[in-house]
């Protein structure tokens, strides 16, 4: 009876202490892991990455160790390379704890049959933490102190997340490592999507990356593909006779450049944003890349200080797809670091559409209105054609596409500047007045600074029939409609996108369905042209950042084909301009009311008797709120309308549309086509007008 109580008693002791030892081993290895935790401040540190608003890389910057270092993950790359890297470097690594005894016994048989090292034991979790801590030698103590911090790697991270740290690690040679880096820079793509020939190259560069480099050492780089691709594991994997096609692929010769777009933008994403690894913009790679080509391509033509930029936005939403600061960022003679997007310029004549719109609007002209265009002076200001012509009687609608200066300041007259900012406001765009000055007849011609950013998101109004939206980038600023009243109203938005989708483009080029507008500044420093189509708008920029003049640009002749071109080369599919509104026509001129067909002097009622007072809206007031049943779906009832003053007869108009012949009576009715805002307008027998604004619910 003693013996078998003796035998469970040392069973019973000898459980006890391997429980012992197995405890005290856990918590001298959890002890010697608080003790001595890997160094993953190196295994976070990755290149920042700057992409467009589908993901695609547009720039990213170099570690401050000069590295190339791409974050990636499984999902980033080619299953058949995962695959492919695993069954040659680590065949067991899916079930291993971070060191693979069958491979420590293949390796120590070998050494000890050949008495030299035939092939190693190295798991990708040990390549992990040789990658993240780089050792001083190649000493067995430093061999013991990555396979301790295998272990550790393995109980801090799952085996993807270890998966993820090699791909985004891996040293390919140079400055470049992790996979992402390197298919960038030797295929010229991401490693979604790659040959077999392609991964069997990425799967042997890690091992020896310097004497492989295909760059530099072509025949070593091939002979070590062909080896993954005859490894019996590896063979299995990708099927028969696929290792003998992939053996005749070419392998790379040479080392491309990683995207580098969007420099401007790229620069002020990560300056903002300090400490984050990876900025979104609302960019498109396919965009941007056809818009600095096209200004690239142009510059060089243009003489060596003179510089281009460009911004292409999304009319509906306000988005950038495209922005181009400069012709070259790192041409010093262009100053090509200067973002001139962003630099306030004077827009010579690209302010003219704005003017001519807020005319359409008070109903003061028609397009086929005749206006004068000869000499004139406005108390002392006395405006020339850039041609130092003058056209005579012409219509207002050849007066916009001619870009006739008279004309453009005689309706400025009428509408008052100090009006035109104010409708600048509702867009969010405040050009810059000369010092100690104020709104004067100049900011027709140019006499204000803008950027060119605020050029385009005033057009993107135009295009997006008078509503203003916000520009935004994604990452400096977003984008979105403005709150607040339209810029113009749609009546009038269409008038002037209607003139100038009429403008003929430069000789040798197609019309396109664009609608454009081209500026040129005092003293030929800056040639400007802005265009949109039914869904974007473009704006273009030439002139030297130094404020030199460029003797010989024009907007017409330098800044238009510029614009068309990279209309053409940025990919977007042309979208028709939107339709008249409801009641707006291009009324012949046998069709006007007396009163608009000829614009004079008496439009601001400067003919008109000293003692006779100038008509006025008494009902509805300005910025009432009227329910005529729009809002329920109901039949609209007539809105009735008064006024005071003028002089008979009168016509009215509605958005710009009259509504009946004129009328000795003060009191009219108008049935709305529907509900929202519109603007009513009286004009009296001496061409006195008046407006309000309304909203019909």
């Amino acid at each position: 009876m003693i013996a078998p109580f003796t035998h469970r008693l040392a069973i019973f002791c000898a459980v006890v202490a391997n429980g012992v030892l197995a405890a005290a081993l856990t918590f001298g290895l959890r002890a010697a892991d608080e003790a001595f935790p890997p160094p993953l401040e190196q295994a976070n540190q990755v290149s920042v990455e700057v992409v467009d608003a589908d993901g695609k890389l547009l720039r990213a910057f170099a570690t401050p160790e000069g590295r190339w270092r791409l974050k990636t993950t499984a999902e980033n790359v080619d299953p058949q390379f995962l695959r492919m890297l695993v069954a040659y470097e680590d065949q067991r690594f899916w079930q291993h704890g971070g060191i693979d005894p069958l491979a420590l016994l293949r390796a120590s048989g070998q050494l000890l049959r050949h008495g030299r090292i035939i092939s190693g034991a190295s798991t990708l979790s040990m390549q992990v933490a040789r990658l993240i801590e780089p050792r001083e030698s190649r000493s067995l103590l430093a061999k013991l102190r990555q396979v301790s911090r295998a272990v550790q790697l393995e109980r801090r991270f799952t085996k993807s997340e270890l998966l993820d740290l090699y791909l985004t690690h891996a040293p390919y040679g140079g400055n470049l490592e992790g996979i992402r880096a390197a298919s960038l820079a030797y295929f010229g793509k991401e490693p979604k999507r790659l040959t077999v020939a392609q991964s069997a190259l990425l799967v042997a560069l890690p091992q020896l990356p310097e004497k492989r480099r295909p760059d530099r050492h072509l025949q070593a780089a091939t002979a070590a593909r062909n080896r993954v691709l005859t490894r019996m594991a590896v063979a299995d994997l990708i099927g028969d006779g696929e290792a003998e096609r992939a053996e005749q692929s070419p392998v790379p010769d040479r080392r491309l450049q990683l995207p580098a777009f969007a420099a401007h933008v790229a620069q002020a994403a990560r300056a903002r944003n300090r400490g984050v690894d990876r900025h979104t913009t609302s960019l498109r790679r396919s965009i941007q890349e056809g818009l600095e080509a096209v200004a690239k391509s142009a510059a060089a033509g243009l003489g060596p200080k003179v510089s281009i930029a460009m911004v292409m936005a999304d009319a509906k939403t306000g988005e950038i797809v495209g922005e181009v600061g400069s012709a070259d960022y790192f041409n010093a003679e262009r100053s090509g670091w200067i973002d001139m997007t962003r630099v306030k310029r004077s827009p010579g004549s690209t302010l003219k559409p704005f003017i001519y719109g807020l005319a359409f609007e008070e109903g003061l002209v028609a397009q086929e209105t005749i206006i004068e265009d000869r000499p004139a002076d406005f108390f002392g200001y006395r405006p020339r054609n850039f041609d130092m012509q003058y056209q005579g009687d012409v219509s207002i609608r050849q007066a916009l596409q001619l870009s006739l200066n008279v004309p453009a300041v005689k309706l400025l007259d009428a509408v008052a500047p100090s009006r035109l900012m104010v409708r600048f406001r509702r867009a969010d765009v405040r050009p810059v007045l000369p010092p100690n000055e104020t709104p004067g007849l100049a900011i027709g011609l140019g006499g204000v600074g803008i950027t060119l950013e605020d050029l385009v998101q005033l057009y993107a109004a135009l295009a997006n029939r008078g509503v203003p939206v916000r520009l935004g980038d994604g990452v400096t600023r977003q984008a979105g409609l403005i709150d607040g009243e339209p810029l113009l109203d749609m009546a009038a938005a269409w008038q002037v996108s209607d003139i100038l989708a009429g403008i003929n483009p430069p000789t040798g080029i197609n019309r396109r369905g664009i609608a454009y507008k081209t500026g040129t500044s005092y003293g030929y420093r800056d040639a400007w042209s802005v265009g949109y189509d039914g869904r974007h708008v473009l704006g273009v920029w030439v002139g030297r950042p130094d404020n030199g003049a460029v003797p010989g640009i024009s907007g017409f002749a330098t800044a238009a084909p510029i614009l068309f071109e990279a209309f053409a080369r940025s990919g977007v599919a042309l979208t028709p301009l939107p339709g008249a509104p409801a009641g707006s026509l291009r009324l012949a001129a046998t069709q006007l009311p007396v009163s608009q067909r000829r614009f004079t002097k008496q439009a601001n009622g400067l003919l008109a008797s000293a003692g006779e007072a100038a008509p006025q809206i008494v009902y509805p007031p300005e910025g009432a709120r009227v329910e005529l049943g729009a809002k329920t779906g109901d039949t609209i009832a007539p809105l009735v309308l008064k006024l005071q003053g003028g002089r008979a007869p009168f016509r009215w108009l509605a958005n710009g549309k009259p509504l009946s012949e004129t009328s000795r009576r003060r009191v009219n009715q108008w049935v709305p086509d529907g509900g929202g805002f519109s603007t009513l307008t009286v004009i009296d027998a001496v061409g006195r007008a008046a407006s309000v604004r309304v909203f019909i619910d």
